[in-house]
């Protein structure tokens, strides 16, 4: 499971029969590119899809195949539903030119008939001793290709045109005039096999620049979210470093505010105090006159009178408090908060 697990589709993860090859060289099932086709590209690299549906052309044809054979393997390690394809018994070999099961009365006639044409049948349980790569390997041992004409897919590709760049059987390149120049289809598969090979070479080593340039941008990513995470930093810390200024303004100011209130509150009690003790005064001078005239004798008027009389006077001298002008409190305070 593990070795195969780059047949999943690369959108999902899941097993498909439908798998389609994109221009961008990732393959996804059906599901995925209908799901992505509001997008109109590949979910795997943001590469555009250029089919107007969304759904490329191209089948991924190994992938497919490989799945077709890798569940004909498994069937046979799990012996489950090995019957012969033409007669229903039990089936004890396998073709994978036919890609058929045989019982042993069909191995013996498709041996006879079908040896010749590269047919090589394998036991099933010589299959289930190996691994699933040896039985992959098998079908690119008895792999042919077929005529492109419709009328000889029957007929083995043993000729290939270069003017249609198609597998040809030996008719057609006979008959048809249409075709020529003509190669061996061996010849050309190989050679297509390392022109592949060697673009993936070259791609190989334009690779490791693209890496590079990727390791520099995950580099210069790092160092901005560095920068962002130093940069926020420094704002905790001249915010901070703000508010323990302006806690201690704070604390200036209310110290400020009452140290003038306490000034205030002195200078206003001693005032109160003063005027409530002429008040008092002035109370006893009215009270003591008002006695004196209602009880005192003409000996007692004569005694008391100056000493009483001297005290009023200086009572009729006494100026009241200034009045001094409405000025608003806390003005320096206030003054000092604006600046602030």
């Amino acid at each position: 499971e593990d070795d195969f697990q780059f047949l999943l589709c690369e959108g999902c993860q899941q097993k498909s029969p439908n798998l389609k090859l994109l221009t961008c060289l990732h393959t996804l099932c059906l599901g995925c590119l209908r799901k992505n086709e509001p997008v109109g590209q590949c979910p795997v690299c943001c590469m555009a899809i250029p089919q107007a549906s969304g759904i490329p052309d191209m089948d991924n044809l190994l992938f497919t195949n490989l799945q077709a054979r890798l569940k004909v393997y498994k069937q046979i390690v799990d012996r489950v539903d090995l019957f012969c394809n033409n007669c229903r018994t039990y089936g004890e070999f396998w073709c994978s030119k036919c890609f058929e099961f045989l019982c042993t009365k069909c191995f013996e006639a498709h041996e006879r008939y079908l040896r010749g044409e590269s047919h090589r049948a394998k036991r099933v349980t010589d299959i289930r001793a190996g691994s699933a790569k040896d039985f992959l390997e098998g079908f690119r041992r008895a792999g042919s290709l077929s005529c492109s004409n419709p009328d000889h897919r029957s007929q083995p590709g043993s000729i290939y045109c270069q003017r249609c760049e198609k597998a040809l059987c030996c008719s057609c390149a006979l008959l048809d005039n249409q075709h020529a120049p003509f190669r061996d289809i061996r010849s050309e598969t190989q050679r297509r096999q390392e022109e592949l090979s060697s673009m993936d070479r070259e791609l190989r080593q334009r690779r490791s620049s693209f890496e590079a340039t990727y390791a520099s941008l995950q580099g210069e990513a790092a160092r901005l979210e560095e920068a962002q995470r130093e940069m926020r930093e420094l704002i905790r810390q001249r915010v901070e470093q703000l508010v323990r200024l302006i806690r201690q303004e704070e604390e200036e100011l209310v110290g400020l505010v009452e140290a003038q209130q306490e000034q205030g509150r002195q200078e206003l009690a001693r005032e109160l105090r003063h005027v409530e003790g002429v008040l008092r005064r002035m109370e006893a001078g009215e009270r003591l006159v008002e006695k004196m005239s209602l009880y005192a004798t003409e000996q007692e008027v004569m005694d008391m009178q100056p000493f009483i009389k001297g005290s009023l006077q200086e009572l009729q001298r006494l100026q009241l408090p200034m009045a001094t002008e409405q000025v608003e409190p806390f003005t320096e305070c206030r003054a000092r908060l604006q600046a602030l």
